[in-house]
């Protein structure tokens, strides 16, 4: 009888040394893909936060110059500088609120915070906004200034204030012409506006620099002349 032999079992076999370096290569490719990727996505996020960020500073400085802006003007007793038809008087009285004085970078103005109008700028009621070392600052109580931006958090370069002015004739309101060499006649109104422009940086990314543009309407306008006698 015939002896059967068995077949030989194949010997198993691993990963070759050159396949084991193809798979580690690969596989550190990919790892070095994913960090790229997600390095790429945490810098676009900080960026979106340091503008998001510097948007709002920006919005909150000029929100409040605006608002203190539009106040400028405003009188107690408004009411002794508007000429009135009935009115035997030939002059009118000045508002001693209306000056709203600008420079490439500083505006200053006043107005009235009087319960009772007393006639006369107190140091309380003078007002202002500059550009110093960085920073935007408030005037506040006559000289004193203080600092409204964080130089930490956002650099400001560039505040400026550029001021125009329109001019109403209101002589159709007079019963009579103007007679001719009189300068205070007739009355006019001016009404007066403001476009306020900062431009700053992010304090640790140089690179992210935004401009916030407002234009400010003065809301009290200033009267001067008068009618004929």
């Amino acid at each position: 009888m015939r002896r059967r032999i068995a077949p030989q079992r194949r010997r198993q076999r691993g990963l070759s040394l050159v396949e084991m370096l193809i798979g580690s290569a690969l596989g550190l490719l990919l790892v070095g893909c994913g960090i790229t990727v997600l390095l790429i996505q945490l810098r676009d996020n900080r960026a979106l936060v340091e503008h998001s960020r510097l948007m709002h500073d920006l919005r909150s400085a000029s929100e409040l110059i605006a608002r203190d802006l539009r106040r400028a003007g405003h009188w107690g007793d408004a009411g002794a500088g508007v000429w009135m038809r009935d009115s035997a008087a030939a002059t009118v009285a000045a508002n001693p609120y209306a000056a709203v004085e600008s420079t490439a970078a500083t505006v200053t103005l006043r107005y009235s915070l009087d319960a009772a109008e007393n006639q006369q700028v107190d140091s309380h009621e003078q007002f202002g906004f500059r550009l110093r070392s960085g920073a935007l600052e408030m005037r506040v109580g006559g000289a004193s200034w203080q600092s409204m931006t964080d130089v930490t958090t956002m650099k400001v370069t560039a505040l400026e204030f550029a001021p125009h002015e329109d001019t109403l004739d209101l002589g159709a309101l007079c019963g009579a012409p103007c007679a001719s060499g009189d300068a205070s006649c007739p009355p006019r109104q001016t009404l007066r506006s403001v476009v306020v422009t900062i431009t700053a940086q992010s304090a640790t990314d140089a690179r992210t620099v935004r401009t916030a543009r407002t234009a400010v309407r003065l809301r009290n306008d200033e009267i001067t002349g008068r009618c004929p006698a």
